[in-house]
């Protein structure tokens, strides 16, 4: 049971902002998955995955929800991404 369930729309807008605000959308080369990436750091990836894009990636359809191994197809279009200057690195709130 969440402890807090925000009502207002600006506790909400805040809420977006700060779960799904600074994803960048990246889609895979391989299945075409779309995930939504920020990177905070060289080292620091967060990949967030829609439902949708579970079904669509074969890699994750194999392994069991518990198992928290990435794609590494995925990785691989992520790291191309960031070459080429589509997703940034850093926090976007300047932290």
């Amino acid at each position: 049971m969440a402890s807090f369930v925000p009502t207002s729309e600006e506790t909400l807008a805040d809420q977006r902002l700060y779960t799904a605000g600074w994803l960048t959308s990246v889609s895979c080369q391989d299945c075409l998955a779309v995930v939504g990436v920020q990177k905070n750091s060289a080292h620091h990836t967060s990949i967030q995955w829609s439902a949708e894009a579970l079904a669509a990636c074969p890699e994750m359809g194999r392994r069991p929800r518990e198992l928290h191994a990435g794609c590494p197809r995925l990785q691989a279009s992520i790291e191309q991404a960031v070459r080429a200057g589509q997703v940034p690195i850093g926090a976007g709130d300047g932290f």
